[in-house]
């Protein structure tokens, strides 16, 4: 078996560590808590960073007129069945080794993975933005317009007296890094195609 095979093979697998480690992580930080808040978001479920994490965030949120953090949204059951999908067509492409697949595997990965930001974007935007109009207390921007509360996307905001964070975890890494030795895997593949002509134009 080839290099660029194994690689593949490889690249395909490493997604499925979604299913082990979490893939993001939103952290707030004030005055008044000198433990951060925090919640991990997996590919199918939401979890404290601390014990009462998700309980106490809610129960802040609720005096702006925020939603609270359900216990699912449907991309729980929409990303483990992509990442299911996306790992089985890899191994297949792994399988009949043809190094151009490498390559479309990896843009699918890219454009999976961009919609799957975007996704997480616009839940942010309505999680921050959708506010109770009944809510206990009101915060209107300098303009006089609504303020919302949504977290970065990546990095960090300063929000009212607290400090937002949101970066990326282990299991965004093992997808990040399947697919970067995807596309290694077809550049490897293209030299050794190009290797074996050679050879067999010298025979």
């Amino acid at each position: 078996m080839n290099k660029s095979k194994i690689l593949m093979f490889l690249a395909a697998l490493l997604p499925l560590l979604l299913f082990v480690f979490p893939l993001w992580k939103i952290t707030l930080e004030a005055p008044q808590y000198p433990t951060p808040l925090g919640m991990y978001i997996h590919i199918n479920d939401f979890s404290d960073a601390n014990p009462h994490d998700i309980k106490n965030i809610n129960l802040m949120n609720h005096y702006v007129g925020m939603k609270y953090i359900p216990d699912a949204i449907p991309e729980f059951k929409i990303f483990p069945l992509g990442i299911i999908i996306t790992t089985v067509l890899g191994l297949i492409i792994a399988f009949y080794g043809n190094h151009k697949w490498y390559l479309y595997w990896f843009i699918m990965m890219v454009l999976v993975s961009a919609a799957g930001l975007y996704d997480f974007y616009l839940w942010e935007h309505d999680y921050g933005y959708d506010l109770d109009p009944k809510a206990i207390m009101k915060f209107t921007n300098p303009d006089g317009s609504v303020m919302g509360f949504q977290p970065p996307l990546f990095g960090s905001k300063d929000i009212l007296n607290f400090t937002a964070h949101s970066y990326p975890q282990l299991g965004a890494y093992c997808l990040g890094l399947g697919m970067a030795v995807s596309f290694v895997a077809y550049l490897l593949g293209r030299r050794e195609k190009k290797n074996q002509v050679l050879r067999h134009e010298a025979s």
